[in-house]
């Protein structure tokens, strides 16, 4: 037996990474989709994925992979998933009334002390909990992709949510090996999207614009800034640029200011540029290649993120 239960439902891509992880910290983990071939389907792909971690020494946890695998189990219905489950872990498709209708099951079903956590990438909490009776025990803990390599995870409260259910949530992140961050108060599309689609929308304009190829601005970020990213925040890189960041801002922020001003409209990623730019990746990735290079990225970033931790902070 684990330490306790958790109940992750829906089983996709972010659902097998989320039951995978909180095995690996020894918990006993019941999946549950509503679609019983999915959940059939992610044990067996649960099972292949921790054998080849365990093989390439990429393995979280200190249990090895058959123990992790004996703690992930199935339901094949809602409430046999979710009883006496300490953590209920949502990752159904992101759809503001989907999610209003499995947090409403999920709010039959909950128990006053049952942590009731959505995995939206966008969504505030307080659109999907705001009529819930357990509504104070509803957040949202949103990974970045792929979850088992990319440590970071939003947990973003409503005004109602319970202190004491953000701590335990913040706690059990930590236990099974992510980087929490707290979003303070709700805004949509939280802090990894709002940063990312920041980045995406003008690498986007330079392509659009004729200044840049994808591949040329792709190589922007994965041989230099994401070289830095990898280590250092953006505030912290400004802070080392220069004598402090009073005197970054001192030096820079005018010309921050200005260059700011000439970006642009925010790009509507359609039309004669959109095919262009799926063209140009195509020519690196093929369609039919997508899965090998998920493979090949998956590793670096799993072996990123070992070589961080072997570092230290």
């Amino acid at each position: 037996m684990g330490k306790g239960k958790i109940a992750v439902v829906g089983c996709g891509l972010i659902g097998k990474s989320w039951a995978m992880l909180f095995a690996s910290a020894g918990y006993d983990v019941v999946i549950y989709d509503k679609d019983d071939s999915a959940s059939l389907h992610a044990l067996t792909i649960i099972k292949e994925e921790l054998h080849k971690l365990e093989s390439s020494e990429l393995l979280r946890g200190d249990l090895s992979a058959e123990e992790q695998i004996k703690l992930i189990s199935r339901a094949e219905n809602l409430e046999t998933c979710v009883k006496d489950a300490l953590h209920v872990q949502e990752c159904v498709i992101e759809n503001e009334e989907m999610k209003k209708i499995v947090f409403q099951k999920l709010d039959n079903l909950a128990t006053d002390k049952m942590t009731l956590c959505s995995s939206t990438s966008c969504i505030t909490p307080s659109t999907f909990s705001e009529n819930l009776k357990h509504r104070s025990q509803v957040l949202v803990a949103h990974p970045a992709n792929p979850p088992y390599y990319v440590p970071i995870v939003e947990i973003v409260p409503s005004a109602w949510t319970s202190p004491d259910v953000v701590s335990k949530t913040v706690q059990l992140m930590k236990e099974i090996g992510q980087k929490p961050v707290i979003v303070k108060k709700e805004i949509y599309g939280f802090a990894i999207n709002r940063m990312q689609y920041a980045i995406i929308n003008e690498c986007w304009r330079l392509v659009q614009d004729g200044v840049m190829t994808v591949e040329d601005v792709d190589a922007v970020m994965s041989d230099g800034l994401g070289m830095r990213y990898a280590f250092l925040g953006p505030f912290e890189t400004c802070h080392l640029n220069a004598d402090g960041m009073r005197d970054y801002n001192r030096r820079y922020a005018t010309g921050i200011y200005n260059v700011s001003e000439t970006l642009g409209p925010v790009p509507k990623m359609e039309g004669k540029v959109a095919e262009d730019i799926h063209e140009q990746l195509c020519e690196k990735v093929p369609l039919h290649s997508l899965d090998v290079r998920r493979k090949w990225r998956d590793e670096r970033l799993a072996c990123l993120a070992k070589m961080k931790k072997s570092m230290g902070e």
